[in-house]
């Protein structure tokens, strides 16, 4: 498979990306599970929550900072940001991006 079919592909998942699958998983861990769709340069600064959250890009480029320290996990891999942590999600691409948060509780 060529590297543009490899992108066509990854392109496609990310479309197709099976939230319910997701929901029911955090949901089995005690957390909820909704979607945020953010335009380019979009940023939510300098958040502290009382209970945990996760996080889970499933299209385009989410950058989150945790207490100072900058991720930007790949499309379906969890971030996990303690309760109590400030922290700031941008989107960091030229695309609208969508994400996955969900709070422990």
């Amino acid at each position: 498979m060529s590297r543009r079919e490899d992108s066509l592909n990854m392109r496609n998942e990310a479309r197709t990306f099976d939230q319910e699958r997701v929901r029911l998983q955090w949901a089995a861990r005690g957390f909820s599970c909704g979607i945020w769709v953010d335009p380019p340069g979009r940023v939510w600064a300098d958040f502290i929550h009382d209970t945990d959250e996760l996080v889970m890009v499933v299209e385009g480029e989410q950058e989150f900072e945790v207490s100072g320290r900058s991720y930007r996990p790949p499309i379906g891999e969890e971030l996990l940001i303690p309760a109590g942590t400030r922290h700031t999600a941008r989107n960091a691409g030229w695309l609208t991006s969508r994400w996955l948060y969900g709070y422990k509780g």
